[in-house]
Formats: structure tokens, sequence, C-alpha cells
């Protein structure tokens, strides 16, 4: 039965196509509408080609039921086409109003079929109606009764339920109790267990810092020992160091003194030389007849340790190149230069130096 109700209700709820294009009035306004358009289009609107009326022709066109024959003038007679046009136009005419009352015949029909087809759905639609009633008071039925049998099914599930909950409740009850006991046996036995870690903990505690404090005056007795090592190496490095001074200020103050004795003896040394040089280019330069007292030429020589020139460079002219000339040409004159036998003397004075030339004086 709740089947057939479903079936009822879904059939009852299909959509249905919209009334208004199905009304016979509407129909029959479109219908009138197209043999309107349609009598438009097949209408001739084409105007017939007039030919050229003859002055002496005269001729009147008149509806066929007043149409009187009428002589032509014996010189031209009229044009056939003129004379039958209107009655093809009359023809035409009747037709489309015969094709007009054989459209609204149809159309009366179709609306009379219209209307007959509108009768036996509106009678189906109220047959539908009463059985989709009918299907919904069985349903109705149905669900009180299954509401009832929910409620007493409800009813007895509460009553099952309230028992089992105080079944567990109970077994929880012995559960919890049980449990209690349970826990307050172990924390009895945890506290004793925490009573003796706590005093194996406390042993333990003692006995390292015993442990400690054997290992700290062992390490500070080594410390004492190691100091008391340290110091005496530091006194015996001072002593070293003080000694090893001493004799480093002496052997400086012994090297100071030859240092300063040799100093003195190159110095004495290079003069000598340095005073041979001069002789010996002051006989090999010819200065120009046009120095004068006041011109002055600045050289650079280097020799090598033979006593040999390796070269010479001007390094301030004196503004006169006869002078500078006579000058280069008294160094590169001489074939060996007089220098010391000592390398340390040599390197330091004569391998490279400056010497001025001047007609007063040559240094």
């Amino acid at each position: 039965m709740t089947e057939q109700g479903s079936e009822n209700r879904q059939r009852s709820q299909k959509p249905t196509a919209p009334a208004g294009w199905l009304s016979p009035v509407a129909f029959s306004v479109v219908l009138h509408g197209l043999i309107v358009v349609v009598t438009l289009v097949g209408w001739s609107w084409t105007k017939p080609m007039e030919e050229p009326v003859q002055r002496s022709i005269s001729a009147r066109l008149v509806s066929p039921e007043t149409q009187q024959p009428s002589a032509p003038p014996p010189s031209t007679p009229q044009p056939a086409p003129q004379e039958e046009e209107p009655e093809q136009q009359q023809r035409e005419q009747q037709e489309r109003e015969a094709q007009l009352r054989q459209q609204q015949e149809q159309e009366q029909e179709q609306q009379r079929q219209q209307e007959e087809q509108q009768r036996q759905r509106e009678a189906e639609r109220q047959r539908r109606e009463q059985e989709q009633a009918q299907a919904r008071q069985r349903e109705q039925e149905a669900a009180t009764r299954e509401r009832q049998e929910q409620e007493a099914a409800r009813q007895k599930a509460e009553a099952e339920a309230r028992e089992r909950a105080r079944q567990q409740a109970e077994q929880e009850k012995r559960q919890q109790q049980e449990a209690e006991r349970r826990a307050e046996e172990q924390r009895k036995a945890e506290q004793e267990r925490e009573r003796q870690e706590q005093q194996q903990r406390e042993a333990e505690e003692r006995r390292r810092q015993e442990e400690a404090e054997r290992q700290r005056q062992e390490a500070e007795a080594r410390r004492r020992e190691q100091e008391r090592q340290l110091r005496e190496q530091q006194l015996q490095s001072l002593a070293q160091e003080a000694e090893q001074a001493r004799e480093a200020e002496a052997r400086q103050a012994a090297a100071a003194a030859e240092a300063r004795a040799r100093e003195q003896q190159m110095l004495s040394e290079s003069e000598r030389y340095q005073g041979l040089i001069r002789e010996r280019l002051s006989a090999a330069w010819y200065p120009p007849a046009s120095a004068t007292e006041e011109m002055t030429a600045q050289l650079q020589i280097t020799l090598l340790p033979t006593g040999e020139l390796s070269s010479v460079r001007l390094v301030r002219s004196s503004g006169n190149a006869a002078f500078d000339n006579s000058a280069l040409s008294a160094v590169r004159g001489l074939s060996r230069y007089p220098v010391p036998e000592r390398r340390d003397t040599f390197e330091r004075y004569f391998r490279q130096f400056t010497i001025e030339f001047n007609p007063r004086r040559l240094r």
C-alpha cells in the first residue's frame, strides 16, 4: 500500500506542460494570425504595366456585376489583358475567401477537439487527485501504525537500556571499589619503595661526597706540588735568562765596539779612495772655454768590484751641453777607478755614487 501511494505521489508530482499555449483561445488567435500572414504574402502587390494609351481610345473599368458591354471604337480595339485582369483578381479573391472559410472551419474543429481533450484531462486530473487523496490517507494510517509500533519499541528499548545502565553502574561501582583497594595497596608499596630508594640515594650521595672530598684533597696536593716545581723552574729560568742577558749585552757591546771601529775604518778608507777618484777625474777633465764658475753638472757613477766603469748617468744638467759632455767624457775616459779591496766597503760607498763637476771644485 505504501509503495502504491508513493507511485501515485510521483505521478501527481510530474511537471505538466504550460496550459497557456494549449488553451483554445490562444490557439485560435495564433491560427488567425497565420492566415492573415499567408493572405498578405499571397496577395499580388505588383502593379500591372500600363501601356501608353492613345489619345483616340477611351476606356472604363467596372466591376463584373455592373459591367456593361460597350462597343470599342472602330479605329482601335481594346487590349485583352486590361479587360481580363479584374476577373482574375476576383477569382483569386474568391479562392482566398474559400481557403479562409476552410481554415476557420478547421480552427473550430480543432478548438472543439481541444476543449474535449481539456475536459478529459480535467476528469483525469480529478480522478488522480481522488486516488492520491486515498493513497495519502492510507499512508497516514500506515504511518500512524508505524509510529505507534516505533513508540512501543522505543519504550521497550529505553526500559532495557535503563536496566543495562543499572547493571553497568553496579558493575562499575564494584570495579571502582576494587580499583581503589588495589590503588591503595600500590600506593603503600610505592611509598615503601620510594623510602628505600631515598635511603639508597642518601647513602650513595654520602659516598660520592666523601670520594669527591678525597679527590679534591689529592688534586690540591698535586696542585701545590706543581706550583712548587713551577716556581723552582721559573727561578731557574730567570737565572738562566739573566745570565744569557748579561752574555748578550757583552756580545752586543763587543759587536758595537767592533762595528764602530769597522765603520771608522771603512769611512777612513772610503775618504781616501774618494780623494783618489777625484784626483783621477780632475786630471782627465777638460772643461770647455764657455764654462763658468756657476755651472755644475751632477753625474751618477756605477762601478764594478774590479774598478771598471759599469755605467754613468747625468742626474742634473748644468744647462750647457758642452759642459755636460766634457764631464761625461772625463768619467768614461778612466779605464779603471781606484776602489778598496774589502767588499763591504765597496758595496757601501763605491758600487753606486754621485759626483759634481764644477770649474772651482770637483766633489
